[in-house]
C-alpha cells in the first residue's frame, strides 16, 4: 500500500482504467460484398494487389525453402571428403 501512495501520479494514471472505447465504423457489409461477388478470383486474392503480392511472396519463400532443404539433404547424404 505504501508503494501505491509513493508512486508518481503519472504511473498511477497509466495503470488506471483505460479510456472508453471509440466507436468504429462497421465495414463488415462492405467486405462481404467484396468477397462474395463472383469475379472468378479465389478468395485469398480478392483483396487486391497487396493480397496478390503477399501470395506470390509467400509462394517464393516456400519454394526457396523447399529447394534449400532438398539441397541440404543432398549435401548431407554425400560422404565427407578428407
Amino acid at each position: 500500500m505504501r508503494l501505491l501512495r509513493a508512486a508518481p501520479r503519472g504511473l498511477l494514471r497509466t495503470l488506471g482504467p483505460a479510456a472508453p472505447p471509440r466507436r468504429l465504423h462497421n465495414r463488415v457489409p462492405e467486405h462481404q460484398k467484396l468477397f462474395q461477388e463472383d469475379n472468378g478470383l479465389p478468395v485469398h486474392l480478392k483483396g487486391g494487389a497487396m493480397d496478390s503480392a503477399l501470395y506470390h511472396l509467400t509462394t517464393l519463400i516456400c519454394s526457396v525453402g523447399t529447394c534449400y532443404s532438398l539441397w541440404s539433404l543432398a549435401q548431407a547424404s554425400r560422404p565427407k571428403k578428407n
